[in-house]
């Protein structure tokens, strides 16, 4: 989900599996001001679940922005023959990590609730 997709969603209040996990943060003055006037605008949101989402579309959109790197490996070829190549940057690596990680945490929410 985009930035700009979430007041949509704020107001039809969707949810998605959470992790049992929390995490403290100190906020920038002029960001908890920021997060104050969102809570006014959504009072139906609670404030974790504002920074949640807004967290959730800031990894997404960072993950889309990582910069794609053409591989040695041809992996397809398009329609006009052309090779192409695997990505050898960035996104392979963050995206084996990410799934590796929900992995565990998903092992770790199992182990918790038996």
């Amino acid at each position: 989900m985009k930035i700009r997709e979430l007041t949509q969603e704020w107001e039809h209040s969707a949810k998605g599996r959470v992790t049992q996990n929390s995490y403290q943060v100190k906020l920038p003055l002029e960001d908890a001001a920021r997060l104050a006037a969102l809570h006014e605008m959504y009072p139906k949101r609670s404030v974790e679940d504002l920074l949640t989402d807004l967290l959730s579309a800031a990894l997404e959109e960072f993950e889309a922005s990582l910069p794609y790197q053409a591989g040695e490996e041809i992996i397809a070829v398009d329609e006009l023959g052309d090779p192409l190549y695997g990505d050898a940057g960035p996104t392979p690596r963050y995206l084996a990590l990410s799934r590796l990680h929900l992995k565990a945490l998903i092992e770790q929410q199992k182990e918790q609730q038996h």
